[in-house]
């Protein structure tokens, strides 16, 4: 392991790969006292620094939130180290580059593991069966973005060439290269959590996508392009729905392994997912009551948003018919807000589903917040509000817990 006087030297000398080789070899929560004192010093250097490294400061920031008493979902995941789609250029091109990088990478994972290349994360390692389904899985949740950025029909053999890693030299800079190569911060050492984190940065990398399509739609809205806030509706679905091979993914976990690392993820939830919260607030604005629960008060920014009087599709709609948007046009938005709603509303019913099979109807969810209680009673919400409830999902129509 590395030297704490090699740690001394931060910026480009700092040892990234030896440091974060002992993360994934030990697990975030059983690194030694020495070495996270050491970092703390370092990072406390590093903002002295005329020019501090950027990557550095943040994946620091990610690597010592436990140490900090300052764990939480953004930190577990390292997003603040993944180069996620933002207005302006191609949110969309951006999603897929994100998926291809991450879900790769997995799949390089799994298949190393297999031929026994890698060491790390050796506990509960899956059946060969089982790695095989969890890889054959990764490949088709990749077909539509391998299709759209590489022009590839097949996915069979992506993850086993260089074609992801050689292309991503192209679509991200070398600062976001280095990030993603950080991004990976086991909590333990349970071979599973690769997959959870991987698959969790995924969802983060779609509904970051989402939120910013719902700003475009009402954006249109605004300018009375119904038409064109309509195809934003019905683009969003279709992200989230070509999203959904993530959750048969997903329920390849074994649960034992789940519940082994969960012991360590005290602090951090999906319930703390900006992604996610701005989403649902971009809908609609959530009630006064729904605002000051755990739920809100554990996203203050998106919190703040609402509170300073965000706009939503509901409110832009209304509007754009008071302002003369034509009755057919508004029509057409509203089924564009449907097929959103639909995709949803399936979502969080496959949701709630999975984790009542990993955690059972009364267990709490990742980072012991309320979990599936509070899953049952968000897959029931209308989307767009009251005014637009529809009746309650079918779960026979969503996620069967088959994979094939």
């Amino acid at each position: 392991m590395t030297t704490p006087t090699t740690i001394d030297r931060p910026q480009a000398a700092f040892p990234y790969d030896d440091v974060l080789a002992t993360v994934q070899q030990v697990g975030k929560h059983f690194m030694p006292a020495d070495l996270l004192d050491h970092l703390a010093t370092v990072r406390a250097q590093l903002y002295l620094d005329a020019e501090p490294d950027p990557v550095l400061g943040r994946w620091l920031d990610c690597l010592l939130d436990k140490y900090d008493h300052r764990y939480d979902y953004r930190s577990y995941l390292a997003l603040p180290m993944l180069p996620l789609p933002r207005a302006g250029g191609d949110p969309g091109r951006r999603r897929d580059e994100l998926l291809l990088w991450l879900l790769t990478d997995l799949i390089q994972f799994e298949l190393d593991t297999a031929a026994g290349q890698d060491t790390v994360l050796p506990g509960r390692r899956p059946s060969a069966a089982l790695a095989d389904k969890r890889i054959r899985l990764a490949r088709r949740a990749l077909a539509g973005p391998a299709r759209r950025v590489l022009n590839v029909a097949d996915t069979d053999d992506l993850g086993a060439g260089p074609d992801v890693a050689t292309a991503a030299a192209s679509w991200f800079t070398e600062e976001q290269l280095r990030g993603l190569r950080l991004s990976m911060l086991p909590v333990a050492t349970v071979h599973d959590e690769w997959m959870f984190i991987r698959v969790l940065q995924s969802y983060e990398t779609v509904f970051t996508d989402l939120a910013l399509s719902l700003r475009t739609a009402i954006g249109h809205l605004d300018a009375l392009a119904g038409d064109l806030a309509a195809g934003q509706l019905h683009a969003a679905a279709d992200t989230l729905d070509e999203a959904a091979p993530l959750f048969s993914l997903l329920a390849t976990m074994q649960p034992e392994s789940f519940h082994e690392f969960r012991t360590y993820t005290t602090g951090a939830s999906a319930i703390q997912s900006d992604a996610a919260k701005a989403v649902e607030s971009l809908c609609a604005t959530p009630s006064a009551q729904r605002l000051n629960s755990p739920a809100y008060q554990s996203v203050p920014t998106i919190r703040g948003l609402v509170l300073a009087g965000q706009r939503t599709v509901n409110l832009a709609l209304t509007e754009a018919l008071a302002a003369g948007l034509p009755a057919v046009t508004a029509a057409a938005v509203r089924r564009g807000m449907d097929a959103f709603s639909a995709s949803l509303t399936r979502w969080r019913a496959t949701h709630y589903k999975l984790a009542k099979r990993m955690l059972g109807e009364q267990r709490t969810g990742t980072g012991y917040t309320e979990g599936v209680p509070y899953l049952d009673r968000m897959r029931r919400e209308p989307v767009f509000g009251p005014q637009a409830a529809r009746p309650e999902p079918d779960d026979e129509l969503t996620w069967s817990g088959e994979s094939h």
